[in-house]
């Protein structure tokens, strides 16, 4: 293998192609995104359309199967599945993995204009849609609270304000906030007035939709000035519709607040949302499926200070959790694990080879191999994660071997009492096929696992890539760097007599006297040996069918959340009062830093909480904190309480608040 001459003779080529490597990684290390696992989330899409009024069987029959209909052409559609509630259905679309968010929103867009024709005239607003999974958990949580302004001008600073410019940010899907309170004005009849006054409640209806309109008014012409006629006919406070006029009675007006009460209000007075026991909103940003976690939560808090310059004061929000802590820890904790094993692996080159100069040529394949590594990632968009990380780890031994052979050779030759130059030509040559063949043996160990299919192929295939290239790029090294560093920097003694030599050559003269024996044994007890061999292949058989399975271990990430059901009449006063007594049993836990909780987002009797654990090295694992609290809330009669630590990675949007789930499937609503 002539082809290491060049890298041996021409130094300076090799020293600039590896400080190629080396900036290039450098650069490309700082500016490669972080996230806790690679991109494996179905492209998800989440239609919503609205009709007031309507019962569910009307949303299921007048809106969700035409939108079905025209949804099932889309190419690459999975899976679909709709829920339709009163005046409202949500339809959830899942896409194939190599399918495009961005071009299957596009086909889902399409698809709704085709079928616009055969939903309701009535509906106020066309359907909408939005990237994101139902199923997935919301990144980050953020509170706002005030103790100066009301829940409903608190609602206008967080809906309009933060709510919209946080949507704005790249890779957030959606921000749902809990505890909306949107201001409104509630008018409560008095039937017995309504009787005196012989007024029904059609008329107090219509009375209030053309009592406060915002029309244009036209415009003003003259000889030199031309004017534009508002007309302030809106009505926004409870006091200017108290005085609307309803009807005439003999002549004289009815107003409204003749006919009963008329208060300042909110649309919805059936929702109430705690953080930490105390009325507030929440906040909560989803990404798109595929946008990178660490990202998008790092571009909405970089928001937040400049947002809270334009709040009022009093108005007060904070981070209540924040998903990317979780990984940059567990990030952090990979790096610590690799440095570790980086000087392990140096450690164990010196105590074997027992010479400076030729224990640091090998290892500068390390960071030259796992630096090219970064660049190649950068290259074909990959991310820092847990699985990347644990590839680059891996491969600090295999990067190595090939080094260390080259050395090895090179040191043979010297031992004959050759030069530098000439052993290291000579021995490079010896030893370039079979480096090329230790690589390409080891890369083909994981090209199979580039064919594998769905969530486990999307998964796994940053951690084939990466450590595949890190073993190419190792080869590449040792068939350059390493000859050409050995030609000009590797001592070699013929007699060494330092004490670590000493010392360490009566371990290793040991060493080779044990295994000496123990290979003799082998060899004169064959049928032993067999045995031995074939009973451990058994047992490992064995072992493998017995071995509890799962797909994702569970990881204590310090956060769980939860919902609550009571029974279906439950009204809101009596479920705010049992949500009360799960906040206490919640709060009264010693390993609960903090908890959201609230009542009335979804159905009535049913409701939502998130829980985030205090960060002690003392705290038991989140299943045994989780487990200890269910037991307390079994104890609160009338109400079941659902407790679980996210997943690792939420798989698709049929996942639910259970371990296991039955559906029941039928094309009769009533036999069903």
């Amino acid at each position: 293998m002539h082809f290491t001459d060049l890298f041996i003779r021409r130094a300076i080529t090799t020293t600039l192609l590896m400080a190629g490597i080396l900036i290039f990684g450098i650069l490309s290390y700082v500016s490669l995104p972080v996230s806790n696992l690679p991109a494996v989330e179905y492209p998800t899409i989440r239609v919503e359309a609205v009709l007031p009024g309507a019962n569910p069987d009307s949303m299921a029959s007048s809106v969700a199967t035409p939108l079905e209909a025209a949804f099932s052409e889309i190419p690459g559609l999975n899976s679909m599945s709709s829920s339709s509630g009163t005046g409202s259905t949500d339809i959830t679309l899942e896409f194939d993995l190599s399918r495009n968010i961005d071009a299957a929103s596009q086909d889902v867009q399409a698809a709704i204009s085709r079928a616009q024709g055969n939903l309701p005239a009535n509906m106020p607003s066309p359907p909408s849609f939005s990237k994101v999974n139902p199923a997935a958990q919301p990144i980050l949580y953020i509170s706002v609270k005030s103790k100066t302004i009301s829940m409903a001008q608190l609602d206008e600073y967080a809906e309009t304000k933060l709510a919209r410019r946080i949507s704005m940010v790249s890779g957030v899907a959606q921000v749902q906030v809990f505890g909306s309170q949107k201001y409104a004005v509630r008018v409560q009849a008095d039937p017995a007035k309504l009787a005196a006054r012989q007024v029904d409640l059609e008329t107090v209806r219509t009375a209030l939709t053309n009592g406060s309109v915002n029309l244009p008014a036209g415009s003003l012409y003259g000889s030199s000035k031309a004017y534009s006629v508002q007309s302030d006919s809106q009505l926004t406070t409870a006091s200017q519709f108290a005085r609307l006029i309803v009807t005439y009675k003999n002549g004289s007006p009815v107003r409204l607040d003749e006919l009963g009460r008329v208060l300042d209000s909110v649309s919805n007075n059936k929702t109430l949302f705690w953080m930490n026991q105390e009325p507030s909103m929440i906040m909560a940003v989803q990404k798109q499926p595929g946008a990178n976690t660490v990202r998008v939560a790092d571009a909405v808090k970089a928001l937040l200070p400049v947002m809270k310059e334009s709040m009022p004061a009093g108005v007060e929000f904070g981070q209540a959790f924040d998903a990317s802590e979780n990984i940059r820890e567990s990030i952090a904790d990979v790096k610590s694990t690799l440095i570790i094993t980086i000087c392990l692996v140096i450690l164990v080159i010196f105590v074997f080879l027992r010479n400076v100069s030729a224990t640091i040529i090998p290892s500068l394949a390390v960071p030259l191999s796992l630096l090219g590594t970064f660049g190649v990632m950068k290259l074909l968009g990959f991310t820092i994660d847990m699985l990347s990380m644990m590839a680059i780890t891996l491969s600090v031994g295999f990067v190595v071997d090939d080094a260390i052979v080259m050395l090895e050779n090179i040191v043979r030759h010297l031992e004959m009492g050759k030069s530098r130059m000439q052993a290291a030509l000579d021995g490079a040559r010896e030893v370039g096929f079979t480096i090329i063949s230790m690589t390409i043996s080891l890369v083909a160990v994981f090209i199979p696992v580039l064919f594998l299919e769905g969530v486990i192929g999307r998964l796994l295939r940053e951690f084939s890539i990466t450590i595949a290239v890190a073993v190419l790029i190792s080869g590449v090294i040792s068939l350059s760097l390493t000859p050409m560093m050995c030609s000009r920097f590797l001592r070699h003694e013929s007699h060494p007599t330092g004490w670590f030599y000493r010392t360490s050559e009566k371990f290793f003269v040991g060493l080779n006297n044990l295994y000496r024996r123990t290979l003799l044994f082998v060899l004169r007890h064959r049928r032993i040996t067999l045995g031995a061999s074939v009973l451990l292949t058994v047992s490992t058989v064995y072992l493998f069918f017995i071995v509890p399975k799962s797909f994702m271990p569970t990881v204590d990430q310090g956060f769980a959340f939860g919902g609550s059901e009571a029974a279906q009449d439950t009204s809101f006063e009596e479920m705010v009062r049992i949500q009360k007594q799960v906040a206490h049993v919640v709060r009264s836990n010693k390993w609960v830093d903090s908890f959201g909780m609230g009542t009335g987002n979804g159905a009535q009797n049913q409701g939502f909480m998130f829980i985030d654990l205090k960060k002690d090295k003392h705290r038991p694992k989140v299943q045994r904190v989780l487990a200890e609290l269910q037991g307390q809330l079994m104890a609160i009669p009338g109400i079941m309480v659902f407790l679980q630590a996210p997943p690792l990675i939420t798989l698709g949007q049929n996942e639910g608040r259970s371990q296991y789930s039955l559906a029941l499937e039928g094309p009769d609503t009533e036999e069903l």
